[in-house]
């Protein structure tokens, strides 16, 4: 996983989706797919790890405009089920 740290997010996407399509075309040997799942799940944290990271840097960047929001970043999209109108 070192050099997995070293991934963009966009790379980390791109090797998990590559790891789904693999696991779900199924002609993968049993300790294969068992190594593909462990670095699915290890690309799968460092994702959200970033994400988190985007996450606290927008906030910093609305509270330093002097903007309060009284609700935590997305929590918009939770009440409205995840859509926009």
């Amino acid at each position: 996983m070192a050099n997995e740290t070293k991934l963009s997010f966009e790379e980390a996407m791109a090797a998990l989706e590559d790891i789904v399509a693999q696991l779900e075309h199924g002609d993968v040997p049993l300790e294969q797919a068992i190594d593909l799942f462990q670095r699915g799940m290890k690309l799968s944290q460092l994702c959200s790890q970033k994400l988190e990271q985007v996450e606290r840097k927008i906030e910093m960047i609305v509270e330093e405009d002097g903007e309060t929001r009284t609700k935590p970043f997305g929590a918009d999209l939770e009440e409205s089920g995840g859509e926009h109108a």
